[in-house]
Parts: structure tokens; C-alpha cells; sequence
């Protein structure tokens, strides 16, 4: 028996699926993702092809799922759009890159100084997380899936030193989601710039700063020959990427390979974050070594204290205008308030006990 049968065979019994049901319509399934990210993207695109493949072993080859990339549908921030209309079944992007068509879409990203990856995902789906999400993207037929996390990303490439938040006024800097928010109330210029432009817009001056990823992917795209201060992060503490599928186009498809998908789906998400782990070590690594120049800085506290106030003035602005908002708000602050005592009772301590005896 071939290693796919196998696989097959095995996915149903844990789904609990006979073997009979699983292949009964015969029917072969052909759809289309449209990700974000360019062609042979790193890490990102690894996770769209790695899902896409374990839905073709799985399936038997009944469900397979071409990918095209922002070089061929040519929108990299089109992908909403995309998969509400149809014209893909599925999409792979990040949530808070839709903030723009509605507002609570962002939280489902990550937010500054919120939870770490292992707590999110705990809060996704065992906190209550999935379902606020389901609520956000039902109103637009869309099913939203977590679709692989960075872990804690960096807080960015500057061309000169923060040293006060007066550093931060007139600062033109490319970063999305609820952080551009924060840094807007504190006199900044935010934009959102698809990844392949990065590099072009720094280089040319349309912006002064970006925040990109981590060690794990900003290394090799060269931000560090324009940019010389890099700092560690505070806006996104676990950065979720996002399967989108058609909700009409989900509901078509047979309850065996609905599963199937799903499984596929959330192995692939995990395993981009076990990835974006090991990259990050490889090239922090890399970084220190051979490009000495660098200059690795965390923000000075009294610039910290005013983003935090800030960002806590404006969540409480948000959640006051929308009751979904306040919602998804309460949510995330319960959950991570009672997930952190024990973050800290066991990976933090684990972590000061070596610190102590060094």
C-alpha cells in the first residue's frame, strides 16, 4: 500500500470517517489560493504548499489546491476580496491587514504586549478565539483558520537611533495592524507596503523605518544595508498568519475532506511556527556574526511607558465604540491574563533559574 493510502487511511480513522464514506462520490475537487506573499516566498509560502500537499496525500488526490502568488494574481493585499467574491476558494494572508474593511478583523493577528504564540493558540482554540473569529468573518462567507505564526516579531529597522518618543513624531514607518494605530497617536506616519516593495521604499526614502519580521526572514532582505538600528519588538507579540476559505465553496465539499482540509490547515499552521523558530535562532546567529555593524537596541522605557499608555487609551477608545470590539477586547485580556500566571510560574521561571546561575 502506497505511503499516501496510508496517510488516507489513518486520517480517517482518527476523524472517525469509514473508509467507505471517505471516497463514496468519487468526486474530484480542483481549487485556487491566492496568497500574499511572492513566488518561493520563505517560510510563509512554505506553509500555503505544505498544507496544499498534505490535503492532496490525505485526500487521495480527490482535493487539490493550486497556488498563486502575488506575481500572478497581482493583488498581494487583494486577498479578502478574492475569496469573498469566490474567485479563489481559499487565501493565505494575516487578518490585521483587513482592518480597513473591518475594524475587529486586526485582533485576530496579534495585538502589542498581548499574548505569546503558545497562548494564543490556546486562546484560539480553547479560549473562545475561533469562535469571536467565526462571528468577525461569517457576515462575509469567509471561514478564517490560523495559518502560521512568526512568534515574537522585531520591532524594526531605523535609519536613526529612538532615543524619545519626540523621535517618533513625523516618523514614516511601514507597519499594519493595531501598532500603526499606537504609533499614530504618538505622532508618527503609518503605512501598510506588501513585502516585495519593502526594500525599494526604504531604500528610496519613501519611508524612514519599517518592522517587518525577525531574524527568521528581514536578514535576507537586506534591511540591515540601508537601516542600521534594530530593535527588539513590542507590537506583535505572536503575529498569526491566516487561512481564508470560501464559506459556500467549504460547504460543497464532502464532511470527510472538510476534515481533511481543516487537519491539513492547522498541521501546516503549527509547523511554520516551529520553522519561524528555528530560522529566527539560524540568522539572529548569522546577524551578530557577521554583520557587526548592526545595532541591536531596545527601546528606551520612557518610550516603551508612552506606547503602552497609548496603546491602552486606544483599545479602551475601540472597545467603547463597538460592543463586537469590546468583546473580542474582554476576551483576549481574561484569557491572557489568566494564561500568563502560568507562562510565568513555569516557562519564566525556568528561564530566570539559568540567568541566576550564570
Amino acid at each position: 500500500m502506497k505511503a499516501k493510502h496510508l496517510l488516507l487511511t489513518a486520517l480517517v480513522l482518527t476523524l472517525g470517517l469509514s473508509a467507505t464514506a471517505s471516497a463514496a462520490d468519487g468526486k474530484k475537487y480542483r481549487w485556487r489560493l491566492a496568497e500574499t506573499w511572492g513566488p518561493n516566498f520563505p517560510i510563509f509560502g512554505d506553509a500555503s504548499k505544505n498544507m496544499a500537499k498534505m490535503v492532496k496525500e490525505m485526500s487521495d488526490g480527490r482535493l487539490t489546491i493550486r497556488i498563486d502568488s502575488a506575481n500572478k494574481h497581482k493583488s498581494a493585499l487583494g486577498i479578502f476580496d478574492f475569496v469573498k467574491s469566490g474567485q479563489y476558494q481559499m487565501g493565505h494572508s494575516a487578518s490585521y491587514y483587513w482592518k480597513g474593511k473591518d475594524f475587529n478583523t486586526m485582533f485576530f493577528t496579534t495585538v502589542p504586549f498581548g499574548m505569546t504564540a503558545p497562548e494564543q493558540y490556546a486562546w484560539f482554540y480553547y479560549g473562545g478565539g475561533m469562535e469571536l473569529m467565526k462571528e468577525t468573518y461569517d457576515q462575509y462567507g469567509i471561514l478564517s483558520f490560523p495559518g502560521g505564526n512568526t512568534g515574537v516579531q522585531m520591532g524594526g529597522w531605523f535609519r536613526k537611533e529612538i532615543n524619545t518618543v519626540e523621535d517618533l513624531k513625523g516618523l514614516k514607518m511601514r507597519i499594519p495592524g493595531f501598532a500603526g494605530e499606537v504609533l499614530a497617536k504618538l505622532g508618527a506616519s503609518p503605512t501598510n507596503i506588501p513585502s516585495a516593495e519593502l526594500y525599494t521604499a526604504l531604500e528610496r526614502n519613501t519611508i524612514d523605518a519599517l518592522e517587518w519580521v525577525g531574524p527568521s526572514l528581514d536578514l535576507r532582505m537586506g534591511f540591515h544595508k540601508i537601516a542600521p538600528y534594530y530593535y527588539t519588538g513590542w507590537q506583535e507579540p505572536a503575529t498569526e498568519l491566516q487561512f481564508m476559505v470560501n464559506q459556500k465553496a467549504y460547504d460543497s465539499l464532502p464532511a470527510d475532506l472538510q476534515k481533511i482540509l481543516t487537519v491539513a490547515m492547522k498541521t501546516a499552521a503549527y509547523d511554520m511556527y516551529s520553522q519561524s523558530t528555528h530560522e529566527n535562532g539560524v540568522n539572529l546567529k548569522a546577524l551578530q556574526s557577521e554583520y557587526p555593524n548592526v545595532k541591536i537596541r531596545t527601546f528606551p522605557q520612557p518610550v516603551m511607558n508612552a506606547i503602552r499608555d497609548a496603546n491602552d487609551e486606544l483599545l479602551a477608545e475601540f472597545a467603547a465604540k463597538d460592543k463586537e470590539t469590546a468583546k473580542i477586547l474582554m476576551s483576549i485580556k481574561s484569557y491572557q491574563e489568566q494564561v500568563r500566571a502560568w507562562t510565568k510560574f513555569a516557562d519564566q521561571a525556568y528561564l530566570e533559574s539559568f540567568e541566576s546561575n550564570e
